[in-house]
């Protein structure tokens, strides 16, 4: 029997990088500003230790999406496999071409081209979706935290995240 109510565990499950973080940060306070000597020295090196990792696990909060969605994502050894109920197919992260947002499909979708593959559509909130933000964060050039506004903004058309070769010149702006 447990006495956290389920709302409450996926909150705390949403957030543990971030709550370890935060826990992280306050114990190398509490041990630079109370303490002399070398815990005192291991105090401050542990003050920017933890404020890194809150904020990476605020970025990746707000990455995952709760709820169950349809199908399963596996990241292994550079490969990204999505085995869903009505399509699926896997492809290389260093071969990824473009990564676009969809929040036009029900639910969103991360949508994945590699050249000579077919495109990859996978459901935002499908299990294990939430592994993808590390491997999007190799990408390079990739902004995160565009990236995070897109998905937590849920427009209505496509929007490109990343793409290897841009399609436009990076002279001519959008906007």
């Amino acid at each position: 029997m447990s006495f956290i109510r389920p709302e409450a565990r996926a909150a705390l499950a949403r957030w543990r990088e971030a709550l370890v973080g935060a826990a992280v940060t306050a114990l190398g306070l509490y041990w630079a500003l109370g303490q002399h000597g070398l815990l005192g020295w291991i105090g401050w090196l542990l003050v920017p230790a933890g404020a890194g990792i809150a904020v990476i696990g605020v970025q990746r909060a707000r990455f995952r999406i709760t709820g169950q969605g349809p199908g399963v994502v596996l990241v292994d050894e550079g490969e990204i496999t999505y085995m869903g109920p009505l399509s699926g197919g896997s492809v290389s992260v260093p071969d990824l071409e473009r990564l676009v947002l969809d929040p036009s499909a029900r639910p969103a979708h991360w949508v994945l081209e590699e050249p000579d593959r077919p495109i990859l559509h996978i459901p935002v909130n499908a299990e294990g979706a939430g592994d993808l933000f590390d491997v999007f964060a190799t990408l390079p050039g990739l902004r995160t935290e565009r990236m995070l506004a897109e998905l937590n903004r849920g427009g209505s058309h496509p929007v490109v995240i990343w793409e290897r070769t841009p399609l436009r010149p990076a002279h001519l702006r959008l906007h």
